[in-house]
């Protein structure tokens, strides 16, 4: 089956319904008008990877070849550790991480017999603080250097075009498997209200009832009137963050985000939620993690929904699983993958909720790109305002000369 062509020399852009290519003889026109249709669906989440902060911040695989590197000529490492992180396989940190927890929990309940058990133990815990530790650096970056400008102002176009939405509508949500910064930042930057999930004053404490609170506005000084405020986003870190913290405290869930410097290494000695590690003190079962998946299913579940999925590799299976039991069950969801994604499931289905859109422009830009998907293909509110009351003004006209009024 041959795919949407932009008939250029340059490039072929490709926008898939299902498994079937849309034909048109301007693709970019196609997307551009489906964006505009789904940006007013009552229901609209973005799920934001790695691809999204490439610009300035290494994905996992990136991070693993410097690491490689770097630990193989660190002199404050034990040769067995070095030893230890030779043998493991994969290129990804996070899976890696995975694998060292998994050990670490063997050995925590296994009964010491021998010495060479404790040093094997020794061994693993450097390995894995070593790790995260160089994570935690590589993802803090300066967000006011000039390595993350760029990134920073295509985060803050994003919110610019998806923030403020009408009344009627609900609040964006935003889903993200990073851990970096760049959503607060240009969400504050923009004086752009957000719920994270975290609340108080001098210690911002964990909360999950807090994603059920809406933010209102008093609409009348005399009336318990109120409407939602229009500037408003729900942001999830589904991987952590950076920023949060496990610290005992007035809370039930001992979680705190707390303020970092950006480019600098780790301060204090509190562990760091950046990965949700499946067997460290059960964090895939517990909170923040199970609190975020369980949002993200809630709000995959609502009826007229839209999921936007941008930078995302498909690499968690616990995201992947609740995408396709909310296709299996929502009848009334879309989703849209910027990305070709042959190997993925959800590339194979022939289910007409389901679009893909991929390839370059015609000037060579990949158009399933952050970039290219901020400036050329997300809707821009106030056209769509403009162009809304441009309707409704013919719409009144038409209604005038049918009538004779």
């Amino acid at each position: 089956m041959n795919d949407v062509n932009s008939n250029n020399q340059t490039g072929q852009i490709h926008f898939y319904q299902g498994s079937e290519a849309l034909k048109n003889k301007n693709p970019l026109d196609a997307i551009k008008q489906k964006m505009a249709e789904f940006s007013n669906v009552k229901n609209v989440s973005f799920l934001l990877g790695a691809g999204v902060s490439s610009g300035a911040i290494l994905d996992m695989k990136g991070m693993h070849d410097e690491m490689s590197q770097s630990i193989d000529k660190n002199p404050n490492l034990q040769d067995k550790t070095k030893d230890l992180y030779k043998k493991l396989s994969g290129d990804n940190l996070e899976k890696l991480l995975g694998v060292l927890y998994a050990k670490k929990h063997f050995l925590e309940g296994t009964i010491e017999t021998e010495k060479t058990e404790k040093t094997e133990k020794d061994s693993v815990n450097e390995l894995i603080n070593h790790i995260q530790d160089q994570m935690f650096f590589k993802i803090n970056i300066d967000l006011l250097g000039e390595k993350a400008a760029e990134t920073l102002s295509l985060y803050k176009k994003l919110y610019q075009k998806v923030a403020l939405r009408n009344k009627d509508l609900s609040r964006i949500n935003i889903f993200t498997t990073n851990n970096d910064l760049f959503n607060e930042k240009a969400l504050d930057n923009l004086n752009i209200n957000y719920n994270n999930g975290f609340g108080g004053g001098l210690e911002r404490v964990f909360n999950p009832a807090r994603f059920n609170y809406t933010f209102s506005k008093k609409i009348d000084a005399n009336l318990e009137k109120f409407e939602p405020l229009e500037n408003m986003v729900y942001l999830y870190k589904l991987h952590g963050s950076i920023s949060w913290i496990e610290k005992e405290g007035n809370s039930l869930f001992n979680i705190q985000e707390v303020p970092i410097e950006g480019g600098t290494r780790k301060q204090n000695k509190e562990h760091v939620l950046i990965y949700p590690t499946p067997l460290k003190q059960n964090q895939s079962l517990g909170s923040p993690y199970s609190d975020l998946i369980r949002e993200f299913q809630t709000k995959l579940a609502q009826p007229n929904s839209v999921l936007f999925i941008i930078g995302y590799s498909f690499s968690d299976e616990h995201l992947n699983n609740i995408i396709y039991q909310s296709l299996a069950s929502n009848s009334s969801i879309s989703v849209v993958i910027f990305g070709k994604y042959e190997d993925c499931p959800l590339s194979k289905i022939n289910d007409n909720r389901i679009y893909r859109i991929f390839g370059e422009s015609e000037t060579g830009e990949n158009i399933h790109y952050f970039e290219s998907i901020v400036n050329k293909l997300l809707p821009d509110l106030d056209e769509n305002k403009e162009k809304s009351l441009l309707e409704e003004f013919v719409k009144e006209l038409t209604k005038s000369a049918v009538t004779g009024a």
